[in-house]
């Protein structure tokens, strides 16, 4: 069995596999009826079965010539242009100038957002001439075969988080750990969020299990720690979003776990936050690449603290988060009281210091970050 066959079932498509995966996402009629439904939601139910030859019709002109991962990437960064012109006020971009285009890199970052904190990272790298990453996604998102076909098509690759019993968590993870490895060694970046789902209560912290994953590679190949995860060319990243299309929903859902002590979520609920994600208004938008980490300490721990300590210091603050701290600055006006105001009104009232919190978490973290240093 070669390498690549060893991490077959999770990593992304190549280009002999893109042009396939293609076809089978046009025949899919599932996917055809998700398009209607998000596209045409009032005409989708009566007239699907007269939209649908036209979409596919139109998917199959638009994605003829598709046949290499490099072709898909253009044709998602060119929705990406038109989405960040129509979602945000700006992106901005900060520390970049410290990687080096030749170089492979293992982005870690905060995870506000499923689908657009990797995007933006990527979109970062590609105008500022890097290639763009390989992305970490859990398999909780790819319960659609539809939805596997265009994250692996997205240079997106596998987190098998249903394992049934400790053996196949230790496989998966050894597997994860193998071929995060690989890809790096292959000069492909990495990005992978900081732990395990998002920090729906804004508390951006790494989880050092995250960390003791990658490392499973190394204690296989009998390096230290430290030596092996510096190896790995670490970057801490931080996306800061000025306003988040999610923060009613993600506080009804903690809301809903603090009063009722538990939460199910709807068979398509975690799509709706993907959608909701993209096409809702942001605001402004900034991505802080930090210092790639050539000095790693002996812990997990230790390391996660260091991770910790760069993404706080690339928070960008805006208005919203001083209004949620309850505190004063000059950035606050009339009418960003007002939007924070309409803000609150989206979650139930004695849920607002949760979305406060939210929003004031990147202040209170950087002060908290000021005082230790």
């Amino acid at each position: 069995m070669s390498e690549q066959d060893l991490y077959a079932d999770i990593r992304p498509y190549n280009d002999a596999e893109v042009a396939p995966a293609i076809a089978r996402l046009i025949a899919d009629d599932e996917f055809i009826q998700a398009i209607l439904h998000y596209r045409f939601p009032h005409l989708s139910g009566p007239f699907g079965w007269l939209l649908s030859p036209l979409v596919k019709f139109a998917l199959k002109r638009r994605w003829a010539k598709l046949n290499t991962v490099h072709a898909v990437q253009k044709q998602v960064a060119g929705f990406m242009d038109r989405m960040i012109d129509s979602t945000t006020n700006k992106v901005t971009v900060s520390g970049i100038e410290q990687l080096q285009q030749d170089k492979a890199y293992l982005f870690i970052s905060n995870h506000r957002d499923i689908a657009m904190d990797p995007a933006l990272v990527n979109w970062c790298l590609h105008h500022h001439g890097f290639d763009t990453v390989r992305i970490a996604i859990g398999d909780n998102l790819l319960r659609k075969a539809c939805a596997t076909e265009l994250m692996k098509l997205n240079k997106s690759f596998i987190v098998k988080r249903g394992a049934k019993g400790p053996r196949e968590m230790l496989k998966n993870l050894s597997q994860l750990s193998g071929y995060i490895k690989h890809s790096l060694e292959q000069k492909h970046s990495i990005w992978i969020a900081q732990k395990e789902g998002r920090a729906k209560d804004g508390n951006d912290e790494t989880d050092p299990a995250i960390l003791k994953m990658f490392y499973m590679e190394g204690k296989k190949r009998g390096e230290e720690f430290a030596g092996y995860m510096a190896g790995l060319n670490i970057v801490p990243v931080c996306l800061s979003y000025e306003y988040d299309p999610c923060d009613a929903d993600k506080v009804k859902e903690l809301w809903h776990k603090q009063t009722q002590g538990a939460y199910q979520k709807a068979e398509f609920e975690d799509i709706d936050s993907i959608i909701k994600g993209i096409v809702g208004i942001k605001g402004r938008v900034h991505v802080g690449f930090g210092k790639p980490i050539s000095e790693v300490p002996a812990e997990p721990e230790q390391l996660a603290a260091l991770i910790d300590q760069q993404i706080w210091q690339q928070y960008r603050l805006f208005p919203i988060n001083y209004l949620a701290a309850g505190q004063q600055h000059t950035s606050v006006n009339e009418q960003v009281a007002q939007q924070w105001q309409n803000r609150l009104q989206g979650v139930p009232v004695a849920a607002a210091p949760m979305l406060s919190a939210l929003y004031a978490a990147p202040l209170v973290k950087q002060q908290q970050l000021d005082e230790t240093l």
